[in-house]
């Protein structure tokens, strides 16, 4: 009898520890902001711990292939996602588009006031050094290079006048910092109701480059997780809708 109920003490006790783990989401560095407040609503409703963690969509897709702990994966692009889901490595049937997101063009130095006239000072190169996040791995530098490019610039001529960030968040750092004049970064970067950054910004035209169309999918490890699938179905009712717009979103 001893042993049947220390066995059962101690499977209660690992159940206890399982659940007290926190939900751990993976998500693009041009959410991180928004991604942040919604898990504090969704940890205060639900009692439960989440962990986020940020990073170039590309690199949080790699370390998810490489057995990386998260739950959830909310990526800048659709490609990733789909590739997941494709593999086996997430739910079928769990991917959304949560958020479109919009492109800007941001000048901490007011002298520079990129303004209307961010098309100009992009053809004029009036910038001593230029900023984005590195296309190969983020969604937001890939559609920075295509808009270069729809206006006439040849990213690839620009030497080392392109700075590349890891992601779009060290991207808007290189620019913050003031050692570089202009960059691409997500108009999310430039604040919400509450606060505002620094400078000038100018909203790229969407038909300049592909939609950034951001997706969430819940992981095959998270499968039978009860609270990620709520944080998933929260993801997308009115209340959080109605906070993602407010950083400057387009409806998923």
């Amino acid at each position: 009898m001893f042993r049947i109920g220390l066995l059962i003490f101690l499977l209660a006790a690992w159940g206890a520890t399982v659940s007290a783990e926190p939900l751990r989401i993976a998500v693009a560095s041009n959410f991180l902001v928004p991604a942040k407040a919604l898990a504090e609503r969704f940890e205060e409703s639900s009692g439960k711990a989440i962990t986020v963690s940020a990073g170039s969509t590309g690199k949080l897709y790699a370390q998810i292939v490489n057995g990386a702990p998260y739950s959830i994966f909310l990526a800048a692009n659709v490609s990733e996602p789909e590739r997941l889901e494709a593999d086996g490595r997430a739910v079928s049937g769990s991917r959304f588009t949560y958020a479109t997101g919009r492109l800007v063009l941001w000048s901490w130095n007011r002298a520079l006031s990129p303004g209307d006239d961010g098309a100009e000072l992009i053809r004029r190169q009036e910038f001593t050094r230029l900023a984005i996040a590195n296309p190969r791995t983020a969604p937001y530098g890939a559609a920075a290079v295509q808009a270069m490019q729809a206006l006439g610039l040849d990213p690839m001529g620009l030497g080392a006048h392109l700075v590349r960030g890891e992601n779009v968040s060290q991207a808007y750092q290189f620019i913050a910092s003031g050692n570089v004049d202009a960059g691409f970064v997500a108009l999310s970067q430039m604040g919400n109701s509450q606060r505002s950054a620094e400078g000038n910004y100018w909203l790229v035209p969407a038909d300049l480059h592909d939609p950034i169309e951001q997706q969430a999918v819940l992981l095959e490890r998270a499968a039978a997780d009860a609270h990620a699938k709520a944080f998933l179905h929260y993801l997308r009712s009115p209340g959080a809708r109605t906070l993602i717009a407010g950083y400057g979103y387009g409806a998923g």
